[in-house]
């Protein structure tokens, strides 16, 4: 790609030069803002930070903030550009695919004259992305701000002519495509490596790192044949549930449940909803095994199951189980608990609005116990094993980095000029492919992000 053959000042805070025959316009004078009746057939769209505008139940059903009586809700409709006052900074800024009803946060925007709206909101959310729209901060929301129409129509707009809007969004189109469909890839081979990771656990827990010894009916569903020499127990006689106050000990080492693994969150961290005291949280001790048993109703995750490897504090809803005696190896109760999990057992035990169980539900649960020797040879085999295929996914994680990264410069560039994509041919698109891709990839994306959605609710209710 070329660069246009001349340039001029763009006299913008957040840009350089720009091609010399594109123009600059006030956002008032290019757009309205729509104030349209609530129909009974409108359902709720949601503004993502990913761009996308789209009707709330093509993403999730969980995880959001659901409104009472929907005070000043809007309509909104298929190709409005709407730009989220609150997270407009974050690229809460797209085109709308639907119609359906929105909360008055949303800025609704039709164009006064002939302009593509998709190009606007890619050069929005690049304005977003240098910073500028952070800039004008105004609101009370850390690192937010409260980007309203009026302040939205005070700024100046690049102005392409009508003919390179629409091939500047052909082509970006077409190129955001190719590199979505490379993530979407990378991505599947990431949950291929995870689910090997899981199966592999699962038969060693199950059924040790032998496979010419003679079996026995464990008489657990979910288990089958064990060892012959391998013992039954229940978990109570193995573990029991250990409930200490921080008001005792006051301990600051702030733990989080992320994942499937016990890791440090800030203390003075501003992110997400905080509970107003801390006192109600638990000590967790190195060796502890810690369980998430609350919105069981969430059958996709089965990431419910750490084990801490330090002392810190951790929120009371969450159970905390430590070994009675010698006899069971912590982090092999852990990787016996973690394939329990994975085998949806905790699922069927529920009930209640939350669905949500303790250690009174789970404590007569039957449970393979192999001799102490081979419990350590089976943690060392799925730490290691664990270990190998997390640092190939951590190098299929970085491709995914970089070409996320070559994907909004690429954007960047296109979309201010920096290139001229004028004369290249833009080949049609698959657009059901795109659109399965895309289910896929949030599929993905919400059975990852579900525990850091738990984390925050459960913190806020203690």
């Amino acid at each position: 790609m070329n660069s246009y053959p001349e340039y001029r000042a763009s006299d913008l805070p957040w840009l350089g030069d720009i091609p010399s025959h594109w123009k600059v316009g006030r956002a008032k004078n290019m757009y309205r803002k729509e104030k349209r009746a609530v129909r009974l057939e409108d359902e709720t769209v949601t503004c993502f930070r990913d761009g996308t505008v789209t009707l709330r139940k093509n993403r999730r059903i969980t995880g959001f903030t659901e409104s009472a009586k929907e005070i000043g809700y809007q309509g909104i409709r298929n190709g409005d550009l709407v730009i989220h006052v609150m997270d407009a900074f974050a690229g809460s800024i797209g085109v709308s695919d639907s119609d359906g009803k929105s909360t008055p946060v949303y800025s609704v925007c039709t164009a006064k004259g002939d302009y593509n709206n998709h190009f606007y909101a890619l050069l929005l959310r690049e304005v977003a992305r240098t910073g500028y729209i952070q800039s004008l901060y105004r609101g009370i929301r850390e690192r937010s701000t409260n980007f309203t129409f009026e302040i939205f129509a005070a700024q100046s707009l690049l102005l392409p002519p009508r003919e390179e809007q629409d091939q500047i969004v052909r082509f970006l189109g077409w190129k955001i495509e190719e590199v979505n469909h490379f993530i979407h890839k990378k991505k599947q081979e990431i949950a291929r490596l995870t689910e090997l990771i899981n199966v592999q656990i699962r038969n060693a827990v199950f059924g040790g790192l032998q496979s010419d010894v003679v079996t026995k009916d464990s008489e657990i569903r979910w288990v089958g044949e064990i060892p012959d020499h391998w013992n039954v127990r229940v978990l109570f006689e193995l573990a029991a549930e250990q409930s200490v106050s921080n008001k005792t000990v006051h301990n600051q080492n702030l733990l989080s449940l992320s994942y499937g693994k016990i890791v440090n969150k800030d203390i003075n961290t501003m992110d997400g909803l905080l509970p107003a005291s801390y006192d109600t949280y638990q000590i967790a001790n190195d060796g502890n095994v810690i369980m998430r048993l609350t919105d069981l109703q969430n059958d996709k995750r089965s990431l419910r199951v750490g084990i801490a490897s330090q002392t810190g504090i951790i929120t009371s809803a969450y159970t905390c189980l430590k070994a009675r005696s010698d006899e069971i190896l912590p982090h092999y109760l852990y990787l016996l608990l973690h394939s329990y999990d994975i085998c949806k057992v905790f699922y069927s035990m529920g009930g209640g609005v939350r669905q949500s169980i303790g250690y009174g539900e789970i404590k007569r649960m039957a449970l393979p116990l192999p001799p102490v020797e081979e419990q350590q040879a089976i943690v060392d085999y799925c730490y290691s094993l664990r270990t190998n295929i997390e640092r190939l996914i951590a190098e299929v994680k970085k491709e995914i980095a970089l070409i996320t990264e070559y994907r909004t410069r690429m954007i960047s560039n296109v979309v201010t000029g920096k290139v001229d994509v004028r004369d290249i041919e833009v080949p049609d698109l698959s657009a059901e492919d795109t659109i399965a891709e895309e289910a896929d990839d949030a599929e993905i994306d919400n059975e990852a992000s579900t525990d850091e959605i738990e984390e925050v609710e459960e913190d806020a209710d203690d």
